[in-house]
Order: structure tokens, then C-alpha cells, then sequence
């Protein structure tokens, strides 16, 4: 690496195997390396984002932190599920999707040396992010049970400390889809009110949980309400990963410089994708709409299992993707994904950086093939694997 900056940033692996699934040009190949969906997004989003090609309004950089309809969308969206009310005009920011997101929220609150606490395994591009803005990742344990990943309230909450500047959470987690929830934000909020450190909530899959429950913000907790962040996204819940459209949302104070962060960074979210994630956000059906993608996730995720159900997978409770665990079948997560490709022809990565223990597991993304497709996944890994 030329600068210092990159020397603990590795790459996350889904590009190279991608990139080589890509090359195969194999129909058969299965592709549950990235975090891609088959299914469209909203019909309403597809007609508005035809129409904004020829909207001479939305070929400009103006105005520079969103259009006024979609922070109003944006603000409205997060303020029901948090239970808040927040202006749009001073409370949120739109941004080039949600990881643009997290990094102008993480530039705005973290000094250089600071710690970032987040949990582990994790997507490394969350912890590639901290390193870029200067933090130190502090990692909590996310730990497999008998019926999926949890995280300790206690550990989360004791994991914050006099060097913490944030705490980044995601529920469903990813790539574990473990959930957080009360139970989590009331351990924490004693930490954060002690310690003045920032929340800052990845909502990028919320919704898509397989328990049918509500999600549970921090916001929604009165002692966590003005420490949170909010970072959103149009690219799961409302599948346009295309559009690259996200935003943030979260107290004045802090919103004026995570919004100069972003002037300064992608400057200007796309044009003619705001209006068209606006209306889907606006929809009388949208929350219709996440329910019926999110029951064909599960179904998918419950073939999965259920085809793997010989091999050490660990049961998601949200998001796209589950994990097996590799060193008990004696490989590593490189080995496996290597074997499955050549043998199964089967494309997953392996979670080489995505934190600590991260590298004991194989990441497989349901959310991208149908179940036609999935079944016989078995018979693909005892071609690999016996």
C-alpha cells in the first residue's frame, strides 16, 4: 500500500469471486456471492424513474443534500418506525446509498483514534468504512446458538468505553442476520448517556426479518433518541440496489455535519433515482410490497437450510445471506468456497476481514436465485465436500 491509510483495509472478497463467476460463463453456476436480488422493485419506482429521464430538474447537482420530496419521504419513513418526528429540512441528508451513508455519518462523529464498537462476524466493507474515517473497530462477539446468532446486551453495552465515538449496529446484522432490539438499546443507553458517544443504526434490511415483527429502533428509546443516526437505504427492502439512493437521518446537531461531510465526499446523490425512491417509499402498498418480498427471502432461506440441513449452516432471523461454519468441515472458508465453485458450481465468498471470527465462515446469499434453482443445492455440496 502507497498510504497508511490502506494498510489494514483489505479487500471483502465478493469482487474476486464474482469477478470469476462472471468469467465462467456457466448458466448453471449458482450465484450466492453477492448481496444481489432477483426480485423487481416497486412498479411505481420503475414509472417515476422513466419519467425523470426527461425532467430537466432532475439532471443537476441541486439541491446538493437530497430533493425536498425525498427527505420528506425519508424523514417520514424513519420517524414511523422510530416513533419520532423529524424535519426534513434539518434532519436529513440523502446520500449514494447506504454505505455512502455510513461513512459521511462515521467522518462526521469519529476523531482520528477513536474506537467504533460493532459486532463480529461483520460485513467488512462496515469496518473497512471505520478504518477509512480513522476509528478502531472494537468488536463484540456475535455468537451461533442452536437456533441462530445472538449478541449479549451486556457485552454490547460494556464493549462502550471512555474511547468510544459510536456504536455501529445493524439489525438484521449482516451478513449473520442476527436481530437487536429493547433489550440491546436499554443495556446500551446507559453507556452512551455516560460516555456521549453516537449510535449509528445501518436500517438498510429492518424489515426483512422472518419473525413477522416490527423492527425495534434506537430512537425509540427515550434515553438513545438524540444520540441516534439513522442510515437508510433503497437498495434491499425496495430492491434498487441501481439506484444507489440512501439517506440519513437523525438530530440537527450532528445532521449539519454529516451533510457538510457529504458536500465534501460524493457531493450530490443521482438525480434521477430520488424521485422515483421517494414514491416507492410513499406508497400506499410499500409496506405490502417489503412483506412479499421478505416472504420470498424466508422461503428461500428455509430451502437453504433445509437442503444444507447435513452441514454446519447457522439460521439467520433476517436479511439475505446465512453462514457456515468451515472449520468443521476441516477447511478453511477460501478452501470451501474454492471447492464448491470447482466442484458444485456454486459461487459464495469466503469472510476473510469480516472481523475476528469472521474467517471461519462461508457466506451463502439466498436472495438472488429462486427455489427452482435452489433445490438440489445439496447435492452440489457433497459433490464438494462428500
Amino acid at each position: 500500500m502507497t498510504v497508511s491509510r490502506l494498510q489494514h483495509i483489505p479487500g471483502i472478497g465478493v469482487d474476486i469471486v464474482g469477478d470469476a463467476a462472471d468469467a465462467a460463463h456457466d448458466p448453471d453456476m449458482l450465484r450466492l456471492e453477492n448481496l444481489d436480488t432477483d426480485l423487481r422493485p416497486p412498479r411505481i419506482a420503475l414509472d417515476v424513474t422513466r419519467r425523470a429521464i426527461d425532467d430537466d430538474a432532475a439532471n443537476s447537482y441541486l439541491p446538493f443534500h437530497g430533493q425536498r420530496g425525498l427527505r420528506e419521504a425519508a424523514t417520514a419513513h424513519v420517524g414511523r418506525i422510530a416513533g419520532r418526528d423529524y424535519d426534513p429540512a434539518t434532519a436529513c441528508a440523502i446520500v449514494a446509498g447506504g454505505l455512502n451513508g455510513v461513512l459521511n455519518a462515521l467522518l462526521a462523529t469519529v476523531e482520528p483514534g477513536q474506537e467504533v464498537v460493532i459486532g463480529d462476524p461483520v460485513y467488512a466493507g462496515l469496518v473497512n468504512r471505520i478504518r477509512l474515517a480513522g476509528g478502531v473497530p472494537r468488536h463484540v462477539p456475535c455468537r451461533p446458538m442452536p437456533n441462530g446468532w445472538r449478541t449479549d446486551p451486556a457485552e454490547l453495552a460494556a464493549a462502550v468505553g471512555p474511547e468510544t465515538a459510536a456504536v455501529l449496529v445493524m439489525s438484521p446484522a449482516m451478513p449473520t442476520g442476527d436481530l437487536l432490539g429493547y433489550a440491546h438499546w436499554d443495556a446500551l443507553a446507559p453507556a452512551v448517556a455516560e460516555h456521549g458517544c453516537w449510535v449509528i443504526y445501518d436500517a438498510a434490511m429492518e424489515r426483512i426479518r422472518f419473525d413477522g415483527q416490527t423492527p425495534e429502533h434506537p430512537a425509540a428509546h427515550p434515553q438513545l433518541a438524540e444520540r441516534t443516526i439513522t442510515v437508510g437505504s433503497a437498495s434491499k427492502e425496495l430492491r434498487l440496489i441501481g439506484w444507489r439512493v440512501g439517506w440519513v437521518v437523525g438530530p440537527p446537531r450532528i445532521m449539519a455535519d454529516v451533510a457538510l461531510v457529504g458536500m465534501a465526499n460524493v457531493v450530490t446523490p443521482v438525480g434521477i433515482a430520488q424521485q422515483a425512491v421517494a414514491a416507492a417509499l410513499d406508497a400506499p402498498d410499500a409496506d405490502a410490497d417489503v412483506a412479499a418480498a421478505v416472504r420470498t427471502w424466508r422461503q428461500r432461506c428455509a430451502l437453504v437450510l433445509s437442503e444444507l440441513a447435513d452441514y454446519p449452516c447457522i439460521r439467520p432471523h433476517g436479511g439475505w445471506s446465512l453462514l457456515i461454519d468451515t472449520t468443521a468441515l476441516g477447511l478453511t472458508p477460501a478452501e470451501a468456497s474454492e471447492r464448491l465453485f470447482r466442484h458444485g458450481k456454486v459461487a459464495a465468498t469466503p469472510m476473510t476481514g469480516w472481523g475476528p471470527n469472521g474467517g471461519h465462515h462461508l457466506r451463502l446469499v439466498f436472495a438472488n436465485e429462486p427455489v427452482e434453482r435452489l433445490d438440489g443445492l445439496r447435492d452440489r455440496f457433497v459433490a464438494a465436500f462428500g
